[in-house]
């Protein structure tokens, strides 16, 4: 499950450099589920032909994020904002933690 979740995570990112081919049979493949078989069947290609294209798919999309870093950026502003969103909650009760409210604030705006 969580190599799908990294998957769709980097398509969603930087699924717009890959060709329009490459898009429509990666998308047929992480995003709708289908099977090589399936993909194969309905493209007229062989199944170890779509396995090849999703393989050079992922291999250019973990580049893309090796580069550029925006799912790990993303992720983490992601993380930061849930771990704001928890600490003001508990900040009714104990107000000490405001202090570290503003320090993830500023920090995820400075990410931004």
């Amino acid at each position: 499950m969580e190599k799908i979740y990294q998957q769709a995570l980097l398509y969603d990112f930087y699924g717009e450099l890959l060709t329009e081919h490459q898009r429509s049979i990666y998308e047929d493949a992480v995003c709708n589920d289908l099977s090589l078989g399936e993909i194969a069947q309905e493209r007229g290609i062989s199944r170890q032909g779509v396995h090849d294209l999703i393989r050079r798919c992922d291999k250019a999309l973990q580049e893309y994020e090796t580069k550029l870093r925006l799912v790990e950026k993303f992720v983490n502003a992601r993380d930061k904002v849930e771990r704001i969103i928890n600490l003001a909650q508990e900040s009714e009760q104990h107000a000490d933690r405001l202090q570290e409210i503003y320090s993830l604030a500023r920090e995820l705006r400075q990410e931004l």
